[in-house]
């Protein structure tokens, strides 16, 4: 595999493809477990699917509350 073709998001739904909402928990409850800095852009990719299907509101409740995580 040639890494200047990695499509790191087109890699990352195709590894999440077909799982199941126990699989997807899973994966992001090992990601984060874990604390292994290697998982940070799969749980990036999967934060802005969220992001973009999210409506105002919503958009609005997670910027709050990474918000007040930060500060």
């Amino acid at each position: 595999m040639n890494i200047s073709n990695l499509d790191l998001r087109a890699a990352i739904m195709h590894n999440m493809h077909g799982s199941s909402k126990d699989d997807v928990r899973h994966t992001i409850v090992d990601a984060i477990t874990s604390g292994e800095e290697k998982t940070l852009p799969g749980l990036g990719v999967l934060f802005e699917m969220v992001w973009q299907e999210a409506d105002e509101q919503e958009k609005n409740k997670m910027v709050d509350c990474i918000h007040q995580h930060v500060q």
